[in-house]
């Protein structure tokens, strides 16, 4: 964070000091709500949870070196005495943003954000010093903590914002108001808690509101392939680019293919010129996250040639997704297991049939191992079975549903479109699951696993992976 003294910090969330001797002593570490994070100057933001309260480690985290808490009462310790903790987080990544000199990039969507931001990311630091969301905390907790990690040498701040309701990126946006904004979809994502897709183009559109106008530098990067995204744009005031591979794009995709390993690549063409880019991550889906950052990028003054360099070199930096792993054996292992919707789904199944390609030439199958997609409501039973459907029509070799009701869906769907026989099994758990795959894989197999973090099936994917060779079938 930029240094800031505790005096300032007090009046900037409107606390009250306790126990400070010296009131003029800077924060000039980071700010952090994990007391295993503390260290020389940091302020410790003490959240009470559902496990823990951590009012109970402010004696430790000043002993690491944390020069104060900001604490909802007094802690025996330097502290600022706040009534919300919360909120005095967004004051103060409000006022640290007002002045930044870097320029925000806000981004939004039903699927896809971590990816994008990601490659956002790793696009802009080649051009400058950025600062950007980790994972996925983009709520109203973990956006300002990323916004107060940015320094005076802060060139680009990437804020993914996540929304379970109308009105939460308006909030998002009121704490760091972003120049440019970006909005990836619509999907089903969350469908069951926002009533319908037109409820969260609604939120996800509060975005494109908050933007400044045109002459004020405002950009809104819309998607010009989702009807109702390419909609927002009668909501802004900013400047308009469209990405995607529709030929009114401004920055656009053209000869889309993937990899016989099932990576893709394409001609990426932009108002200043085309540059190739082939792709390090897996699936065709990859294609409209990379368009996305292309755009972004673009506006903030990058060539085709560095944007297409950028894309090409560019990984995945964020845990459980696509994450692709060859074990000693010859088993491929692709962990997706971070979340699942309607849409990430699909996309993950198409990226395993085409890596399927390469592993059929050297007698290897395809495996999805699949679980619930949560808070899809009324619409639940009709997704699950669209999915198990999918995977029958891109010729997945074995689907093993995991878990209850849904994984049920799920297989029942693959059963109606023609799965007989061994070709898809419903197990009970994650362990189930393993234990069919330690005795069923071969070298060769690429296996998929994905479903909604609830599920935890990360565990199959790190059970596997630590199985290495040990009680394959080597046939």
């Amino acid at each position: 964070m930029i240094a800031l003294s505790l005096a300032e910090i007090a009046e900037v969330v409107g606390g009250q000091t306790h126990d400070i001797p010296d009131p003029s002593v800077q924060v000039t570490g980071e700010v952090v709500r994990d007391s295993r994070e503390v260290g020389p100057g940091s302020l410790f933001a003490a959240f009470v949870g559902e496990r823990a309260d951590g009012h109970d480690f402010a004696a430790q985290v000043v002993e690491q070196g944390a020069v104060a808490v900001l604490a909802s009462r007094p802690v025996g310790v330097p502290a600022i005495v706040v009534d919300d903790v919360q909120t005095a987080l967004g004051a103060l990544a409000r006022h640290v943003v007002r002045r930044l000199g870097a320029t925000l990039v806000a981004l939004t969507g039903s699927a896809g954000k971590t990816s994008t931001k990601d490659l956002i990311a790793q696009v802009l630091r080649t051009k400058a010093p950025t600062v950007f969301t980790p994972g996925s905390l983009n709520n109203e907790i973990g956006l300002p903590l990323t916004a107060l990690s940015a320094t005076g040498e802060t060139k680009f701040l990437v804020l993914e914002m996540g929304a379970r309701g109308i009105g939460h990126i308006r909030y998002l946006t009121d704490l760091t108001p972003p120049k440019i904004g970006l909005v990836l979809n619509v999907g089903t994502a969350h469908i069951g808690e926002f009533g319908g897709r037109e409820q969260i183009a609604q939120a996800k559109g509060e975005l494109v509101e908050a933007l400044p106008a045109a002459e004020d530098g405002g950009v809104a990067v819309l998607n010009a392939d989702d009807p109702l995204v390419r909609a927002m744009a009668s909501r802004t005031k900013a400047k308009v680019v469209l990405f995607g591979e529709s030929a009114e794009a401004d920055v656009r995709a053209e000869n889309v293919r993937l990899t016989d390993t099932g990576q893709p690549a394409f001609s990426l063409h932009t108002p200043s010129g085309a540059s190739d880019v082939t792709m390090r991550l897996y699936g065709e889906h990859h294609v409209s996250n990379a368009l996305a950052a292309a755009a972004v990028a673009h506006e903030l003054g990058m060539s085709a040639e560095e944007i297409a360099l950028a894309l090409s070199e560019a990984g995945s930096l964020s845990r459980w997704r696509m994450e692709v792993t060859e074990r000693p054996d010859g088993v491929t292992i692709v962990n997706d297991a971070y979340n699942a919707n309607p849409e990430s789904m699909r996309a993950a199944l198409r990226a395993l049939a085409a890596m399927g390609t390469a592993s059929q030439a050297r007698g290897g199958r395809t495996w999805a191992v699949l679980g619930k997609m949560a808070e899809l409501g009324d619409e639940a039973l009709a997704e699950h079975d669209a999915v198990g459907r999918l995977a029958v029509r891109l010729n997945v070799g074995k689907l093993v549903a995991v878990g209850g009701v849904e994984a049920s869906w799920l297989q029942l769907g693959a059963y109606n479109e023609g799965s007989w026989g061994e070709e898809s099994v419903h197990v009970s758990d994650a362990q189930a699951a393993v234990d069919l795959l330690r005795s069923e894989l071969r070298p060769g197999d690429v296996v998929l696993v994905k479903a909604s973090r609830s599920v935890g099936l990360e565990s199959v994917a790190q059970a596997l992976l630590q199985t290495g060779a040990e009680g394959v079938d080597a046939r």
